[in-house]
């Protein structure tokens, strides 16, 4: 039987400073992780749970997958992102997953995100929150992992003695943020090699080019890129929404002139105010 698991309890203040939210980490798995290289903490995948009060909130979740080229994860992206979400409303849950420096490679870290949409699931109404109302977001490599689970997702195994795996790991929506999703011509290097290693199996990395893995069941997503971005180039956010729009899935798609690779909120850069506004639009405000 899962139990919940937690590590730590903590009130901490949100970006706005006016909303509390409780800060809880929690453990994915019972025991080690299907895989697990070690028992250190890069081998145990967690969600870290970033609350609203019960009066602001919307009922929505969304799973949070920093970037960081799968060798690291960016604070940035989990955090500050959580805590911006539960300023307005929807909890932020932040996924520390496996990483490729740490001797991992695909299919672990979509194993983690699988398994944390379970979990979101699982406990949802015991974290104010609606189980189908649980969306996925993601930047950089996050955004790959991100757009991995919105096309590689299933229902759930209903005969499991894990009452967790029961659970489907489909996102409800995604937001991907300057985007790693091919790893074809516009990929970047180091994440794929932190991915897949080397010298990858060529049907690998077409199944994991998730512009090419679209399909009418994929969920209704929220794409943003800077046109400067020199690190992941925009192509990436382009051919995603195409495969979006040829397979009939409802998305925002926005490309900025101006912004470096990795800017994350930017102090309010008008991406957030156009994501909570599509958000709002898909029920999850």
């Amino acid at each position: 039987m899962f139990r919940l698991l937690l590590f730590c309890a903590v009130v901490c203040f949100t970006q706005t400073g006016s909303v509390l939210s409780q800060e809880k980490v929690v453990r994915l798995w019972d025991g080690d992780a299907p895989g697990a290289l070690g028992k250190q903490e890069e081998d145990t995948p967690t969600l870290t749970l970033y609350l609203p009060e019960r009066a602001q909130a919307s009922g929505a979740g969304m799973v949070i997958c920093p970037g960081g080229g799968y060798g690291h994860l960016a604070q940035h992206e989990g955090k500050g992102y959580a805590e911006w979400l539960a300023s307005n409303g929807v909890a932020g849950l932040v996924l520390k997953y496996r990483l490729g420096t740490h001797g991992y490679r695909h299919p672990v870290m979509w194993q983690d995100v699988s398994r944390a949409m379970r979990v979101a699931r699982h406990h949802a109404k015991e974290w104010g929150i609606d189980s189908e109302h649980i969306g996925v977001m993601g930047s950089s490599a996050g955004g790959h992992l991100a757009s991995t689970i919105v096309t590689h997702f299933d229902a759930g195994d209903p005969a499991s003695s894990d009452p967790v795996e029961r659970h489907s790991s489909r996102p409800a929506l995604g937001i991907l943020c300057y985007p790693v999703v091919s790893l074809g011509a516009f990929t970047h290097q180091g994440s794929k090699k932190n991915l897949l290693g080397e010298k990858p199996d060529p049907s690998l990395v077409w199944s994991l080019s998730n512009e090419l893995q679209v399909s009418p069941n994929t969920p209704p997503c929220f794409v943003w890129h800077t046109w400067e971005d020199k690190a992941v180039p925009v192509e990436n956010s382009l051919q995603f929404a195409d495969g979006l729009r040829k397979a009939g899935v409802p998305f925002d798609l926005h490309v900025y002139q101006n912004g470096r690779h990795g800017i994350g909120l930017a102090n309010g850069h008008a991406w957030t105010k156009d994501c909570l506004f599509w958000l709002k639009e898909n029920g999850f405000l």
